[in-house]
């Protein structure tokens, strides 16, 4: 436990460390360090879980096992590789005037709050500290998605925080709900909320009062995935915070959100001894999936676009999640990692191109190739890989659903589909006049940091050619968890 202890300690201490001593010129080094040192006990934590499985803490307050312990680390990755963007791209900001030393205290001290906060969501074997970490992780964005502090970004922080207030407070609603119904057949009230013991009784918990908790905690949680119709809080904040917080914020909190949920229908499940649960996914999934690929023909805002794909994404996840069966679980399990690193390579190419053109409307962002040809390629293969386009590792998740799909639900294929088609067009609509059109005189030249991107979107093509062995025996096992029985 030695490891996860400083895990948690590493961020915690620099959230304390930049909240009391400020902002200094080597802040952004020390933020990186932080997060490197973070990653590297979160290496630790997956090798030993993989080699000696789950570990239960002295206390039962911490498990890891094959489900949460793979988050844990694409957590720990992503905010490793975004905080090496983010120091070049808001020492930018600083020069230019848009933010001050004062708001870059608060940008480091709510970064690390952020890593924090999600670390602990992903590694607590309590439900109710669950609930706890995910609201602590709304309170951390919401000041960074203001930091501007134009009237914009606080009405976008603004929207978020009651959006998602409301959300998270119909998730604490169903917690209780789920203690309601532990209480009456977990032998000690102080374990109603811990998963390790909710689990070995959860055919014993009424089914009625079980169906009504989940309905709550989907919802609940649901918000925080953005999912349609509770996504509107989503765009606004990508499109007026600062871009390290949108590759963060698209690449992790979505997933920890999801998490919470697939853990609760790990209980709900044998609880009611049918597919209800399930249903209820697909059905928020089909809805998220189909209106955000709509949407992303109606987007003037490149950030705003990508995070339509982002609601678009986190829709086909529940879909597949909602599906259940091995072959689906795998899949969502694999889009999970390859949709983060996709995504977080986009926002931070998005970030350059934003400082490129001087603007984040699509109509001024013209021929990033001939502008700065690195950018402008980065951000041609991010946007290939998270539509799908073999051999990226998207397609090849995507692949497995649509299997999923035509072995279970065949006349659901059709809409699928359809829907896949719709966001594709949504997402080239415009990207042969931002990459190879002629670039307007005020474009100009930015000191990029892509190093990240390349590592990023060099995984995803990996993922796509041929999953390493290690990877495939780890998702089996979380696909055995969550369902009963794997693929391999």
């Amino acid at each position: 436990m030695i490891a996860l202890s400083l895990t948690l300690f590493f961020p915690l201490s620099g959230l304390f460390l930049f909240g009391f001593i400020g902002h200094w010129r080597s802040a952004g080094s020390i933020n990186v360090a932080i997060s490197i040192c973070t990653f590297v006990t979160t290496l630790i934590i997956a090798l030993d879980v993989f080699r000696y499985g789950p570990i239960l803490s002295p206390g039962k307050f911490f498990y890891i096992d094959a489900f949460n312990v793979y988050l844990l680390l694409l957590n720990a990755f992503v905010g490793m590789t975004t905080a090496i963007f983010s120091g070049r791209y808001m020492a930018h900001e600083v020069a230019i005037g848009r933010v001050d030393d004062k708001r870059m205290r608060l940008y480091y001290a709510m970064y690390q709050g952020f890593l924090f906060t999600m670390l602990v969501a992903l590694s607590t074997n309590n439900l109710g500290v669950l609930w706890v970490s995910i609201e602590g992780a709304t309170l951390t964005t919401v000041l960074l998605v203001s930091l501007y502090r134009t009237p914009e970004s606080i009405e976008a922080g603004w929207k978020y925080f009651i959006i998602c207030g409301v959300g998270i407070s119909q998730a604490l609603f169903g917690t209780i709900l789920v203690y309601f119904a532990a209480e009456k057949v977990v032998p000690g009230h102080d374990d109603g909320l811990l998963w390790t013991v909710l689990q070995d009784h959860a055919v014993k918990m009424d089914p009625g009062v079980m169906a009504l908790a989940f309905v709550f905690l989907l919802v609940g949680y649901g918000t925080k995935v953005g999912l349609v119709p509770l996504h509107n809080w989503l765009p606004d904040a990508h499109s007026e915070g600062p871009t390290p917080m949108s590759a963060i914020l698209s690449g992790l909190l979505l997933n920890v959100a999801l998490y919470a949920i697939v853990r609760f229908k790990m209980l709900v499940d044998p609880a009611l001894g049918t597919h209800l649960a399930g249903n209820l996914m697909m059905g928020f999934g089909m809805l998220s999936f189909s209106v955000a690929g709509l949407l992303l023909h109606r987007q003037y805002d490149v950030k705003r676009m990508f995070s339509y794909s982002s609601i678009e994404h986190m829709g086909l996840i529940t879909f597949a999640f909602g599906i259940g069966g091995p072959l689906a679980t795998f899949g969502a399990l694999l889009h999970m990692i390859v949709h983060s690193l996709t995504k977080s390579a986009i926002f931070i190419t998005v970030g350059h191109v934003a400082h490129i053109a001087g603007s984040q409307a699509i109509n001024q962002i013209r021929g990033l190739l001939h502008t700065q040809p690195f950018v402008g390629w980065g951000f041609l293969i991010g946007t290939c890989a998270i539509a799908g386009l073999p051999p990226f590792g998207i397609f090849t998740s995507e692949f497995l659903l649509f299997t999923a799909t035509i072995k279970s639900y065949p006349w659901l294929v059709p809409p699928l589909f359809i829907g896949l088609t719709v966001a594709f067009a949504g997402l080239f609509r415009n990207l042969q006049s931002m990459v190879f059109g002629e670039p307007p005189e005020n474009q100009k030249q930015v000191a990029a940091n892509m190093w990240p991107v390349v590592v990023h979107l060099g995984l995803v093509l990996w993922l796509g050619l041929a999953i390493p062995a290690l990877l495939a025996q780890w998702l089996n096992q979380a696909t055995i968890m969550i369902v009963g029985r794997g693929i391999l």
